[in-house]
């Protein structure tokens, strides 16, 4: 049992799994809004053991050098590298914190945006960020079957979005790190990059936050008259290569002002965001819950 765990920040679990970290220490405390400096940070752990943290908050090492209690530091948000985490996972390593992280607790509900906006898209569903009347992508409605779609980023997500699309009749390739053979029986061709970006129509970036692949020569093969998504916590692009091929006949969605780039990005007519987390729904925060608690569980019955 901890002596003192602390959530610095809102943590997005269900009530029952709130209460369910008393379980866990002998004191707990939860803070309901984000710390707004690392002094803040500093003053909320103080002598804990133990911290959790969503992903709205970075603990970094100016903040853990001077909380020298802690042992464990739960991320309640996904951790796929410790280069895309908001925690300083190496500092924590080298003084023996524990780390841990979850994952694929939000995919389902970014498949559903990624569907339902290219559905939009195509058909001209709803209507334009300016409130005018929303017209079909080729002027005339057009299904998903047989558009050319590639995904970057071929992970759980990318995966789903994969899926999805082929379902519907789409002609799937990726590029990825590494070759899937699990995709490629599927009849999704592997591409490198920019016979990728050039190939398909329709371009969906899932990577790991701060991972950002499509430069100036990137979106010259990207091209004009493309559809472009994001799904990722943070721009897959450079910003002024971003700008330019905006200035084109192109589309563009993220979910969030943040994945997007910035809200400057807001005021683009050709910029469709709804400015909302869409992984963020009622069974996603069932599974991270669950999956949060898990993980101190596991801590426990390694000590």
């Amino acid at each position: 049992m901890f002596e003192k765990l602390v959530a610095i920040e809102p943590l997005n679990l269900i009530p029952s799994a709130e209460k369910e970290l008393e379980s866990f220490a002998k004191n707990l405390t939860m803070h309901n809004d984000r710390p707004s400096s690392v002094d803040e940070i500093v003053k909320r752990i103080g002598n804990a053991d133990a911290v959790l943290l969503s992903y709205t908050t970075t603990l970094g090492r100016e903040a853990m050098e001077q909380c020298p209690n802690i042992k464990y530091i739960g991320m309640c948000c996904s951790l796929y590298t410790p280069e895309s985490a908001n925690v300083d996972i190496h500092y924590a390593n080298s003084r023996g914190i524990i780390v841990t992280g979850v994952r694929d607790y939000g995919d389902e509900g970014v498949v559903e945006y990624v569907i339902s906006e290219l559905v939009s898209c195509l058909h001209g569903f709803g209507n334009n960020p300016d409130g005018t009347p929303r017209e079909p992508w080729s002027h005339i409605p057009r299904e998903i079957t047989g558009i050319k779609a590639g995904i970057v980023g071929l992970g759980k997500s990318g995966g789903m979005i994969a899926d999805a699309l082929h379902f519907f009749g789409a002609e799937i390739s990726y590029f990825s790190r590494s070759i899937k053979p699990e995709a490629e029986e599927k009849g999704y061709r592997f591409l490198p990059l920019k016979e990728l970006l050039s190939e398909n129509e329709v371009i969906i970036t899932c990577l790991n936050k701060n991972t950002v692949l499509i430069h100036d020569t990137e979106f010259e093969h990207l091209g004009n008259r493309k559809i472009l998504f994001n799904t990722g916590l943070s721009p897959a692009w450079d910003t002024k290569p971003f700008i330019k091929w905006l200035a084109g006949d192109n589309r563009v969605y993220c979910d969030t002002a943040i994945a997007l780039g910035g809200e400057e990005f807001l005021a683009y007519p050709n910029v469709v965001c709804m400015n909302t987390s869409t992984g963020r729904t009622s069974q996603a925060f069932v599974r991270l819950s669950e999956k949060v608690l898990a993980n101190i569980t596991n801590y426990f019955k390694k000590q």
